[in-house]
């Protein structure tokens, strides 16, 4: 079997970024040179965190600004810290990281719960905002949610009621005679 060779001028956009000149990024690959390494402003002053800030490997220095209203704790802190002791280019990084996102919320909730306060969650969801600004898709996810709702209800019931007090249903096996019901003709 031999290989065909393709003609790449044929390809759409095959080629596009050979030309330095056409190449918005070029100037910036190139700055070895360059003491400001591309930089034309000064570095604001480093914010000092009075809690942990997780900080990503690639990285050897915190941004300038951080964000200190949520810092991790529980078990989606331990999951967050677990996530960034792997690289941004390893997808675990980013998996566990939207794994500890929904733990939180549950996290949330039953601190709320446990203050005596109740969440309001479609509220939290910006259910007001949706009405607003979407009734079709508010009256889709509340239908979605309802019939599932709905399944999820019929589906407990339906397997409740046979452990209430109901024998399973007997399965005659071939191999035991006296298991097996003798019908008359």
């Amino acid at each position: 079997m031999t290989k065909q060779l393709v003609d790449t001028s044929k390809i759409p956009g095959w080629g596009v970024d050979a030309d330095p000149k056409n190449n918005p990024t070029y100037p910036i690959r190139h700055i070895e040179d360059q003491k400001d390494r591309g930089l034309t402003w000064t570095r604001p002053s480093q914010q000092i965190p009075q809690v942990e800030v997780l900080r990503s490997i690639e990285h050897n220095r915190l941004p300038a600004v951080i964000g200190t209203s949520t810092p991790p704790s529980g078990l989606s802190g331990a999951i967050r810290r677990y996530a960034f002791r792997r690289s941004e280019s390893d997808w675990w990084h980013w998996l566990l990281l939207m794994g500890a996102d929904r733990i939180n919320v549950v996290e949330g909730v039953v601190e709320d719960l446990t203050r005596g306060k109740l969440p309001n969650i479609p509220g939290e969801m910006g259910a007001r905002s949706e009405w607003q600004h979407n009734k079709k898709g508010f009256v889709l996810k509340a239908g979605a949610t309802l019939a599932v709702g709905i399944a999820l209800v019929a589906a407990f019931r339906r397997g409740g009621s046979r452990r209430d007090n109901q024998p399973a249903p007997a399965v005659a096996t071939p191999t035991d005679p006296d298991s097996v019901p003798h019908i008359p003709y």
